[in-house]
């Protein structure tokens, strides 16, 4: 199996995060995604197998990673590290607050995606609602169950973001001008809590049935962002969550040399 290296992506990652280095004085937090469906890797971090069966749906953050360079391999899980697919260094620098996500692209590829996460202040008695389309689906409407639209037109790998009164809210998701009766999947009940920025992330492949939704959320932002709870808590260390991050996709798409961009979406 061809092996594959990081050079590439590693440097389109620095560069995406760049322009947020001032967000912080030393090293950065990252959350991770797993949105690619039907793909579970094993993550070895200097020689050592630190993650095992990383699963998608599987959410971890807020990591606070400090600055360096990680060597790393990623392998289809269970087949170890002679079966390592991806081999290379990252470099981890000061300053992000990011989510990083591995996905499918529309057209069902795998790809990864990077964004900048918005943590400013939200008023009294608002939340704050981002929707992020990472799933293998076409250019959709983000609607209330009462048909008012929140987000309209959203392409992958696009998001949409509104700061709204908190509370609970029947969400609908239809193809672009379908309306709500023609909704394709329905989130009701959604809770946006005050001081709270509700990530939720559209992924798979809606045709092939394992579309789904996967939820972050950025806490303490009445004043100052507090911490970023997650969907999902796993074990090991930062590096090994930002290393795996980059390399799922490949793991993915190696056989097929399904090229990937990192990007940094607002």
């Amino acid at each position: 199996m061809r092996r594959w290296t990081l050079s590439a992506l590693v440097a389109a990652f620095v560069l995406a995060l760049a322009p947020a280095a001032a967000a912080q004085s030393e090293g950065g937090q990252v959350s991770v995604i797993h949105g690619i469906p039907g793909l579970t890797v094993d993550v070895f971090v200097n020689g050592d197998e630190t993650l095992p069966g990383f699963e998608p749906g599987d959410v971890a953050g807020p990591l606070e990673l400090p600055a360096g360079d990680y060597e790393l391999a990623i392998a289809p899980a269970g087949e170890g590290i002679d079966a390592a697919v991806l081999e290379g260094t990252a470099t981890v620098t000061d300053g992000l607050n990011a989510s990083i996500v591995a996905h499918l692209t529309e057209d069902g590829d795998p790809t990864i995606s990077i964004f900048v996460n918005d943590t400013s202040e939200i008023a009294g008695g608002e939340s704050r609602l981002v929707v992020r389309h990472t799933a293998a689906a076409p250019t959709v409407d983000i609607l209330l169950a009462d048909g008012t639209a929140l987000f309209a037109g959203v392409s992958n790998p696009q998001e949409g973001q509104a700061d709204v009164p908190a509370g609970s809210y029947d969400v609908e998701i239809s193809p672009a001008g379908a309306g709500v009766d023609g909704s394709v999947f329905s989130a009701p009940g959604v809770e946006l809590a005050e001081g709270t920025a509700r990530i939720v992330y559209a992924t798979g492949d809606l045709a092939g049935g394992s579309f789904g939704l996967v939820i972050q959320d950025i806490t303490g932002l009445h004043t100052a962002p507090d911490t970023v709870n997650t969907g999902g808590e796993l074990a090991g260390g930062p590096a090994t969550w930002l290393i795996a991050l980059m390399g799922i996709a490949l793991v993915g798409g190696a056989a097929a040399a399904t090229p990937l961009v990192a990007r940094r979406t607002r």
